[in-house]
């Protein structure tokens, strides 16, 4: 089953060569062709990373645990030693 980020790791290669190519058949030239083509990977990098940010579950148990005084461990704890 694929789901987004294995379209994501598809996309990558297929935007930098897919724009790079089209880019050098209109006519600019293959220096700035690439430039635009790895600025064209690099948003579909970023918007994996940062806009649909990978999370485990629904988020909540990361929040919850990485607040002071939450977690199982730590000074807020509950245990004494």
């Amino acid at each position: 089953m694929t789901g987004y980020y294995d379209y994501v790791l598809g996309l990558i290669p297929a935007a930098l060569i897919g724009v790079t190519a089209v880019l050098t058949l209109v006519g600019l030239s293959p220096t700035s062709a690439m430039s635009a083509g790895a600025a064209a990977a690099a948003a579909v990098m970023a918007h994996a990373l940062f806009v649909r940010a990978p999370v485990t579950g629904d988020g909540s148990a990361v929040a919850e645990a990485s607040r002071p005084g939450r977690g199982d461990t730590g000074r807020g704890g509950g245990s004494s030693a």
